[in-house]
């Protein structure tokens, strides 16, 4: 190794400078060209719906990702500390902090609120990264003020939409509904220990888990069997409609309505088929409500996009508010991008005009009146020149 990879610390111990740590890489050329297009692409689509962008810091107060708040676990936060000795985090979710802008500066704001954001978030994960980042670029849209059906159908409209815009067509929107599973947890009066445990086997679809649980737990079969559901994926409203009739509680029943709902909305934009309903899907996140979403495509191990309603979340704040929000994550769709050969256009490479000392005056004018129509022009010397 070169003595410019290295360096030796005032302990004497060589440590390497040119690489990046763990789960942070570095992006450049036609790669990153093609992340800041993809980006402009899905921006231009949130803007067309309406939506405003913002900006909030990398990093917040300790309190905005806290636990009762409902976001990553504390352990994989990236903590530091202020000169006044205040806890803060780099941020790991965009969510939270759009909310509480929206509590800060339009705490009176009584019509729908529409933002847009994109940036890098953070998670320090505690096993193996598996080929995750620790930093990711996101890109996302929130609509709060706004608790109806109308809400999450533009937002999940507006998702796909966007992922069509990024050049993305073969792909599916996973919809399920938080409630349905907190209404059969309640009506079987399952403890929140038990509901913990629960909600973590379903989510990770591992149903043999959950069937071991409640029988452990001394559940009865009627109990054991309506949990079962949620090894079901339902792809029309028919099934639906079929599932309402199967369940006994209102809650659960409520959150059913909900999707049929959702699903014939969804069909008046044109957009069903992308659309599919899984009752298992559950986020860590806590903070979602009522209908939540993720998006799955070929060529990644990981979901594209998620998001969902979260009706309680900027209470935490002090605005007592319904919203609903989408998260699309750049990396894995550029990676699903690649892997179906699909190709991101790029601004074409600069034209080059060479010059020598006697003729760089008349190159530079030149290059002048070019880029000022709009073409990308780069002074090179003539290559009998020397560097």
């Amino acid at each position: 190794m070169s003595e410019l990879r290295t360096r030796t610390t005032q302990h004497g111990r060589q440590m390497e400078i040119l690489h990046t740590p763990m789960g942070v890489r570095d992006t450049y050329g036609r790669e990153y060209a093609e992340k800041q297009e993809i980006i402009r692409a899905i921006s231009r689509r949130m803007h067309l719906y309406g939506y405003q962008a913002l900006q909030t810091p990398t990093f917040e107060f300790f309190d905005v990702f806290s636990k009762e708040i409902g976001t990553k676990p504390s352990r994989e936060l990236y903590k530091f500390f202020d000169k006044e000795g205040n806890t803060l985090v780099l941020r790991p979710d965009f969510t939270p902090s759009v909310a509480r802008v929206a509590a800060r500066y339009f705490s009176d704001e009584k019509q729908p609120l529409r933002f847009c954001y994109e940036g890098s978030a953070f998670s320090n994960h505690t096993s193996d990264l598996q080929g995750r980042l620790r930093e990711t670029c996101q890109i996302g849209a929130e609509l709060m003020n706004d608790g109806s059906v109308y809400a999450d159908a533009e937002m999940i409209a507006l998702l796909i939409d966007a992922l069509r815009a990024s050049g993305l067509s073969d792909f599916q929107i996973s919809i399920g509904n938080v409630e349905y599973f907190k209404g059969l947890c309640r009506e079987a009066s399952l403890t929140p220990e038990d509901e913990s445990e629960l909600r973590d086997a379903i989510s990770g679809k591992n149903y043999f888990a959950a069937e071991d649980l409640l029988k452990s737990r001394g559940y009865g079969r009627d109990v054991r069997d309506s949990f079962r559901l949620f090894s079901n994926f339902l792809q029309d409203e028919d099934q639906l409609v079929e599932l309402r009739e199967q369940t006994g509680n209102s809650r659960s029943r409520d959150a059913v309505d909900r999707m049929i709902a959702l699903h014939r909305i969804l069909k008046q934009y044109g957009m069903q088929q992308y659309l599919s309903c899984d009752l298992s899907l559950l986020s860590r996140y806590n903070y979602y409500t009522g209908i939540i979403f993720k998006a799955y495509t070929y060529g990644t191990g990981e979901p594209v996009a998620a998001g969902g309603r979260y009706d309680g979340l900027l209470s935490y704040f002090g605005k007592d508010a319904p919203a609903v929000g989408s998260m699309i994550a750049v990396d894995p769709l550029l990676d699903a991008l690649r892997r179906q050969g699909i190709h991101v256009p790029v601004p074409d490479a600069p034209e080059e005009i060479r010059y020598t000392p006697a003729t760089y005056a008349q190159a530079l004018e030149k290059a002048s009146v070019m880029r000022a129509a709009g073409r990308a022009v780069v002074l090179l010397p003539a290559q009998e020149q020397a560097p």
